[in-house]
C-alpha cells in the first residue's frame, strides 16, 4: 500500500507519472492562455522551490482576492503548504473550499494527508475521507476507449484507472486510521466508524483487523462489555496473537462481566502469555519500554491464570502453582499500582485458602499491597485485619 501511496506524495506539483487527467488540480477550472490564471499555473509548474510556489500563490490572491479562480488557488495552497510541512496552513486552505462546497480528489487527498502528518483531528476531516468514494467515481469512473487507441493502449489506460481508484481508496483507509485515535470520546469513535464503513462497505472485511480493533477500544472504553467481547473475539479471529486484546478479555471474562467464567478467562490468558513471551521488539521502539510492556502483558496473564486456578481450589488443592502464578504476577506487575495491588491481593487470598492457611505469607503480600493506590487498596486494608487477627 506504501508503494501505492508515494504518487501521491507529488499530485498537483508537476512530478507525478500518472496520466494528466489523473493528476491535474483543479479539474473543474478551465484556464484560457494568456489570463493571469495562465500565468499563475505557469508560475508554480516553473517555480524551482515550494517557496516560490507560495510567493506566486500569494501575489495572486491579493491582487484578484475576487477572482472565480480562487477555489483552484486554495487547492495549490493546499498542495504547497503540505510540502512545506506547514500542516495547519495546508488544512485551513483545504478546508476553506469545502466550506465554500468545492473539491476535488487532489484537494481531499492533499487535506487528509494533512490532518494526518499533523496533531490535529476534526469532523471535517472525517467528512473529506467520506467523499472519496463518490469523487472517486466521479473524476475516474469508467473510461471510454479512444477511437485510434491500440489494444496495448487501451489496456493501459484501463489499467491506470483501476490503479488511481484503488490508490483513492487506499490513501482514504490508511488516513481514515490515523486520524481516529485522535477521537478522544469513544461514542463518537463508534459514530465515525459507522459513517465509515457505509462510505467503504468493502473495509468491513478487506480492513477487517483494524476495523475492529478499532470497535474493541472504542467499545472497551465506553465499557460496553458485550460489545467488547464480541469485537474482541473478532479480532483474535484475524489475529491469534494479538496480546493486549488477549489479555484484556482474559480480565473482562475473569472479572467484569455479570456472569464471569475464569476457566474461559484462563485459555484467553494462556494465549496471551505464549504471545507475551513470543513478542519480538519492533525497530526504533526502546529496549527498557519495551520489556516494561512485555512484563507488563505476562504479567495479567499470570493474574487471570492465577485467578482462574483459585477460583476452582478446593480444600485438598496444591496450592503452590496457584500462589507461584499470582507472586509471578505481582513481580512482572511492579510499577502498575492497580494491577499489582490486584496481584497481590489475591494472592494473600489463596495463602489464606490453602490448609492450613499461611498467614505469615498472606500479610507480607497485602503490607504492600495496602501502599498501592487502585480499587483493591481498600480491600486489601480490609483483609489484613482479618488475617493479623487470625495470626494472634
Amino acid at each position: 500500500m506504501y508503494q501505492r501511496l508515494s504518487v501521491f506524495l507529488v499530485v498537483a506539483l508537476g512530478m507525478a507519472t500518472l496520466p494528466l487527467w489523473a493528476q491535474q488540480p483543479c479539474p473543474s477550472f478551465s484556464v484560457a492562455v494568456g489570463t493571469d490564471e495562465d500565468r499563475l499555473v505557469l508560475a508554480i509548474n516553473g517555480a524551482d522551490s515550494p517557496q516560490e510556489q507560495l510567493t506566486a500563490l500569494d501575489s495572486f490572491a491579493k491582487e484578484h482576492a475576487d477572482s472565480k479562480f480562487m477555489p483552484c488557488v486554495n487547492e495549490y495552497y493546499t498542495t504547497v503548504n503540505f510540502k512545506l510541512k506547514d500542516f495547519d496552513k495546508a488544512i485551513e486552505y483545504g478546508e476553506k473550499d469545502l466550506a465554500a462546497n468545492y473539491q476535488d480528489l487532489n484537494l481531499l487527498f492533499n487535506l487528509m494527508r494533512s490532518y494526518a502528518s499533523s496533531t490535529k483531528v476534526s469532523d471535517t476531516v472525517f467528512d473529506a475521507i467520506n467523499k472519496v468514494p463518490d469523487e472517486a467515481k466521479k473524476e475516474i469512473g469508467t473510461p471510454a476507449r479512444p477511437a485510434k487507441a491500440t489494444d496495448e493502449e487501451w489496456d493501459k489506460i484501463q489499467k491506470e484507472s483501476q490503479e488511481l481508484a484503488k490508490d483513492s481508496h487506499d490513501l482514504a483507509v490508511w488516513a481514515f486510521f490515523q486520524v481516529l485515535p485522535r477521537v478522544t470520546d469513544p461514542a463518537k469513535q463508534v459514530l465515525i466508524l459507522d459513517n465509515f464503513l457505509k462510505a467503504f462497505p468493502d473495509a468491513e472485511k478487506d480492513d477487517a483487523a483494524q476495523v475492529n480493533h478499532a470497535y474493541f477500544d472504542a467499545y472497551r472504553m465506553q465499557n460496553n462489555l458485550d460489545k467488547t467481547v464480541e469485537y474482541g473475539d473478532k479480532v483474535i479471529a484475524a489475529d491469534p496473537n494479538s496480546v493486549v486484546v488477549l489479555n484484556t478479555m482474559g480480565m473482562i471474562t475473569a472479572f467484569y462481566l455479570p456472569h464471569p467464567s475464569p476457566e474461559k478467562a484462563a485459555i484467553y490468558a494462556q494465549k496471551g502469555l505464549a504471545a507475551a513471551q513470543g513478542l519480538k521488539k519492533p525497530d526504533g521502539i526502546d529496549d527498557a519500554a519495551f520489556k516494561k510492556e512485555q512484563d507488563t502483558q505476562m504479567g495479567i496473564a499470570h493474574l487471570v491464570l492465577g485467578y482462574a486456578a483459585l477460583m476452582k481450589a478446593g480444600r485438598t488443592t496444591k496450592f503452590g502453582p496457584i500462589t507461584d502464578e499470582l507472586k509471578n504476577s505481582s513481580d512482572l506487575l511492579e510499577g502498575n499500582a492497580g494491577l499489582q495491588g490486584q496481584a497481590l491481593y489475591y494472592l494473600a487470598f489463596a495463602c489464606e485458602k490453602q490448609y492450613p492457611a499461611n498467614h505469615q505469607a498472606a500479610i507480607v503480600a497485602l503490607n504492600k499491597a495496602v501502599t498501592l493506590p487502585g480499587p483493591f487498596q481498600g480491600q486489601s486494608q480490609a483483609l489484613l485485619a482479618k488475617v493479623k487477627a487470625a495470626a494472634k
